[in-house]
């Protein structure tokens, strides 16, 4: 007689942040095994092998690439990702093998929103240079920028995107996009220019909010060519994916001041290394990948992630695949 199903869980906001979600995950009857990601390929391998694989993956931003996919072999049924970003996952591969990806899009686009606008406002007024002066004991005074009237180019005008152009029309900004798939309805009601490029969008806004999903056309699409096509004294956010920007070439434009800030929640190595060029220049902002990571945004993402796992392994039909077939 066979055991119950076997299921990793990887991902730390989930196992952290108490929610109904455990409730349900436990009310699945599955053995649940528990790591703390994101995992690269070699620590997936080798909870892999050590546990003679899995039913199923509940994911973070774990490396599930095609050799962790062979070696779960034909055991492995479904990848269920706590998360919208698939590039850490060999989508390709996972559906050469017949196994779905499942995924959570609508569950986190308020909380990322909010947090491109926490950044953008902490470049704008030095929040950073002027609370780390003020522990220190020094009483230092810098001027900041007013977002009002400012344009604001945001790539990618997908549900995140929408509700940072909605923030920046109660903040008085002017907002310009460049977007694989269009909104029409919304960009009319918002007042949205539809740029003609993403390099023509660079060359407009005061502020660029990158929203785009990474794949392997748009990796390093910010780099020293496309800085300097960017306004001097802009800023640039990213709440989406760290391979969107060279980072060597982004820390350069913020030492020579063609950049008045960066501000960033991911990077393309998470946790940065001990000498990353970011950590030593005041006007980059960083943040721990923590976008996404609220009380509310989580419980939601979490319950739909369990959704999606018990639902397919059941049977049933209430779950998001994002690569069907």
């Amino acid at each position: 007689m066979s055991g119950p199903l076997s299921v990793l869980l990887t991902t730390t906001s989930f196992q952290d942040t108490p929610g109904a979600h455990h409730d349900l995950l436990a009310q699945s009857g599955f053995e649940v095994i528990r790591a703390r990601g994101p995992l690269n390929e070699a620590q997936m391998l080798d909870l892999v092998q050590r546990n003679g694989g899995f039913d199923a993956f509940l994911n973070g931003d774990d490396r599930i690439s095609a050799r962790v996919i062979d070696a779960a072999g034909p055991r492995l049924r479904v990848i269920a990702k706590y998360g919208i970003g698939l590039d850490s996952i060999d989508v390709a591969h996972a559906t050469e093998n017949r196994i779905p990806v499942l995924f959570t899009p609508g569950v986190n686009h308020t909380t990322v929103a909010e947090h491109t606008f926490g950044l953008m406002i902490a470049l704008a007024k030095d929040f950073w240079g002027h609370a780390s002066a003020v522990k220190r004991g020094r009483w230092v005074r810098r001027t900041g920028h007013e977002l009002m009237g400012k344009t604001l180019g945001v790539l990618g005008l997908g549900r995140i995107g929408q509700e940072v152009v909605k923030r920046a029309a109660a903040f008085g900004m002017h907002c310009v996009a460049c977007s694989r798939h269009w909104p029409e309805e919304f960009a009319e009601e918002y007042g949205v220019v539809r740029a003609a490029s993403a390099e023509e969008l660079l060359t407009q806004a005061d502020v660029v909010s990158l929203h785009m999903n990474l794949n392997d056309s748009n990796r390093g699409f910010i780099n020293a060519r496309t800085l300097a096509m960017m306004k001097k004294g802009a800023y640039l956010i990213n709440t989406a994916r760290g391979g969107l920007v060279v980072e060597n070439d982004v820390a350069e434009a913020c030492r020579n001041g063609h950049l008045a800030g960066y501000g960033t929640d991911v990077l393309d190595e998470e946790p940065p290394r001990a000498h990353h060029p970011f950590l030593s220049i005041d006007s980059i902002l960083v943040t721990p990948h923590i976008g996404s990571r609220t009380f509310e945004s989580v419980e939601r993402q979490a319950l739909r992630a369990v959704t999606n796992l018990v639902e397919y392994l059941a049977g049933g039909t209430d779950y998001i695949q994002a690569n069907p077939f």
